[in-house]
């Protein structure tokens, strides 16, 4: 493990409504990292989150969820780690970032005015029919995160399915490919793919 890259926290909130399963997503500012991008809440950790932490991952769930305090004013009780995204080397700010599934008080969610332009609950699948129609701005972690959401029906039912985190240290070949652990072309040897192809709408992943 890389131990120079920074480490981050990202709370995926969930709640279950009548129609199925909703996640909350929040749009980033034209500026900056993510710049107008539809993100979950989340950031980079800090040094009161390491105080007394015994893991990394400790450290990074402690992050989430100040983060989502601070960005939507919503702090959850109870986290899981769904994964961990390992940024490829192309990337500007490298921040290995750990994802957690959390189920959302019941509380309104309030935008923090200079991080957040919009809050948005939504249904998986409507979030990936909306960025396939060019309607809404995507990167792969989220992309990856909502397609995997879009297969469970309630917030038990993906806690339950979180049971070890994936790990994606993500390496990006030419022409908007991402690939991950397993593939045949990831440095870490696999037979298969898994992958992600963003040359254009709708993306396309692949695993096998």
């Amino acid at each position: 493990m890389d131990e120079t890259l920074l480490v981050g926290g990202t709370t995926v909130l969930l709640r279950s409504t009548e129609a199925g399963l909703q996640t909350l997503l929040i749009r980033r500012p034209e500026r900056g990292s993510f710049a107008g991008a539809w993100v979950f809440p989340g950031g980079v950790t800090e040094e009161a989150d390491a105080a007394g932490a015994a893991t990394e991952v400790q450290t990074a769930e402690r992050a989430a969820a100040r983060e989502c305090e601070e960005e939507v004013g919503v702090r959850p009780e109870r986290l899981t780690a769904l994964s961990c995204w390992v940024p490829p080397v192309e990337a500007p700010k490298r921040v290995r970032t750990w994802f957690f599934l959390a189920q959302a008080p019941d509380t309104a969610v309030h935008a923090a005015p200079d991080e957040v332009v919009d809050v948005q609950w939504i249904a998986p699948a409507d979030a990936l029919r909306r960025h396939a129609d060019g309607d809404m701005v995507l990167y792969p972690p989220t992309w990856i995160t909502l397609r995997w959401l879009a297969a469970r029906s309630s917030v038990d039912e993906a806690v339950a399915a979180a049971s070890a985190p994936e790990r994606y240290t993500t390496v990006l070949l030419g022409g908007g490919v991402f690939v991950w652990e397993g593939d045949a072309e990831h440095p870490a040897g696999g037979t298969g793919r898994h992958r992600l192809d963003t040359s254009s709408l709708p993306w396309i992943h692949t695993r096998d």
